[in-house]
């Protein structure tokens, strides 16, 4: 009996349940660590690419990798071609709207001879030779001291005077093109008010800080109606996108965070306008006072902020492409199959080089492009994200992409039908790169009210640029003409209702 081992009885398997389930949890941790592990992996990848690597290291863009594409190829020299003749006609209008003056050179007294017989009975030949040179005339301010004639009768009873210079506000010490340089310096180059100030004591005229900051909110104010008109005139579109940026608020002892919220569209002959709207706060109150109660397309990210004009009889939600490659991008590091989400992406897009390429942007023929190309992309797309979503840690850099876009999948496949909805949110980060270059140089503004002028000053400034319109002039005009312009019809002073007016009347 002793000569044998006693083989234990395998007992019944919910015997080991606890042990099974001590497994299970230990398996969930490690399943978890994972995930922060790949988490903190990404974020690392992402500094040191952020601080030390090449610009080629970083996201590249989407136009670039189809140039890289279509290198060697006859669509590549197509395209460079259109760009180099996009490029000379901008060049060719700026050289005819540039001021431009005729300098004569004439031959010296002791050379108006002939250098082969000596004689000096020398004729013009054609109309001479001609180069073209840029110069710079330095900018200058001067002191304007306006004299008003007064004629009295001899009778001693009636007197007349001549009308006093158009001014912004009675009394007031700076004119017009003053304001207006003063806005485009802030609003267009980013140039905090301290710093103009240095600039225009230099060209002789005494100048504080505290001035031009009157002078800036004193602008808004008389542009308020403009501003107003613009972003309502957006908020009727069909179309719009959407952004949001932070920007610092002056407080004691330390700043607060504001945030300035752009809302854009585009009209049918492809021209944009562009709004701004400051607020203390990033909640939905913002979106639903700008966009509450219309209808139509909202283009943005997955900030739930937007919910409140997205929700059932607001606007329907368009989602970001941009977004979702930027989040298999950083994924990259701790997942290199996050590589063939990317192209799935950059196919969609090639879709939308093809519409531009045979000029069907926006038409019918877009739509078909997009239904017979695009919608095989997007369903190959969607079941790779299925098939991938259970092999990596939900928080997991590849596992946070792949929910983000099974989560914005239906807002993110509204473009197929629809050839007006764009693929990206890109055009409204590009309206807010001015506010980052801004933040910048003038770090925060002073309060709630200098944020709200500031942004109301940013968009027509920015409407302005956008539509090849220069803001000084526009500005310098508009200060003066909107305080007795009809109310009725104050869009005729818009920048684009300008521009037009400005060339029927030089035609």
């Amino acid at each position: 009996m002793g000569c044998y081992a006693r083989v234990p009885r395998q007992l019944p398997l919910d015997h080991y349940c606890p042990w099974r389930e001590e497994a299970e949890e230990l398996k969930a941790e490690v399943g978890r660590i994972g995930g922060e592990l790949d988490t903190l992996k990404s974020q690392m990848a992402t500094l040191q690419r952020h601080v030390f690597g090449k610009k080629a290291e970083k996201l590249p863009t989407v136009a670039a990798e189809l140039r890289k594409e279509a290198a060697g190829e006859q669509a590549q020299a197509a395209r460079a071609e259109a760009a180099l003749k996009k490029r000379r006609e901008r060049a060719a209008r700026r050289v005819e709207g540039a001021p431009t003056r005729e300098i004569r050179h004439t031959v010296p007294a002791e050379e108006r001879h002939c250098p082969a017989c000596g004689s000096e009975e020398l004729k013009a030949l054609g109309k001479g030779r001609t180069s073209e040179v840029y110069e710079y005339i330095p900018a200058r301010f001067e002191r304007q001291v306006h004299v008003q004639e007064v004629l009295a009768c001899a009778c001693g009873q009636g007197v007349v005077t001549a009308p006093p210079p158009a001014k912004v506000v009675d009394k007031g010490g700076y004119g017009p093109d003053f304001l207006a340089h003063v806005v485009t310096s802030k609003c267009a180059d980013s140039m905090p008010l301290h710093r103009l100030a240095q600039r225009i004591e230099r060209g002789g005229v005494p100048m504080s800080r505290s001035t031009l900051t009157d002078l800036f909110h004193l602008s808004a104010s008389v542009l308020l109606p403009l501003s107003r008109h613009l972003l309502q005139c957006i908020a009727s579109s069909e179309v719009v996108w959407a952004d949001e940026t932070p920007l610092r608020v002056l407080d004691v002892k330390k700043t607060r965070l504001g945030y300035l919220w752009t809302f854009l569209t585009q009209n049918e002959k492809g021209e944009w306008l562009i709004g701004y709207r400051f607020s203390m706060g990033r909640g939905g109150k913002t979106p639903l006072d700008v966009l509450g109660g219309t209808t139509g397309a909202l283009v943005v990210d997955g900030y739930t902020g937007y919910n409140p004009v997205t929700l059932p009889d607001g606007r329907t939600r368009v989602g970001c492409w941009a977004h979702v490659r930027r989040r298999f991008f950083d994924a990259l590091a701790t997942a290199p199959e996050a590589r063939e989400a990317m192209n799935f992406i950059l196919a969609l897009y090639r879709v939308e080089a093809n519409a531009r390429d045979a000029d069907v942007v926006r038409a019918a023929a877009h739509r078909e492009l997009r239904q017979l190309h695009s919608t095989p992309v997007l369903a190959r797309l969607r079941a790779w994200l299925e098939e991938q979503a259970p092999r990596h840690p939900p928080k997991g850099p590849l596992g946070q992409a792949i929910s983000y876009a099974l989560k914005q999948w239906d807002a993110l496949s509204r473009f197929v039908s629809d050839e007006r909805l764009p693929l990206d949110n890109n055009r409204s980060e590009g309206a807010l790169r001015k506010a980052a270059l801004g933040r910048k140089n003038f770090l925060f503004v002073g309060h709630e009210a200098a944020g709200e002028n500031l942004a109301g000053l940013y968009a027509l400034v920015a409407t302005c640029e956008v539509n090849d319109v220069n803001p000084e002039a526009y500005l310098a005009d508009v200060l003066l003409r909107v305080q007795t312009h009809p109310q009725s019809r104050i869009g005729e002073l818009l920048p684009l209702e300008w521009k037009r007016l400005r060339a029927a009347d030089s035609s």
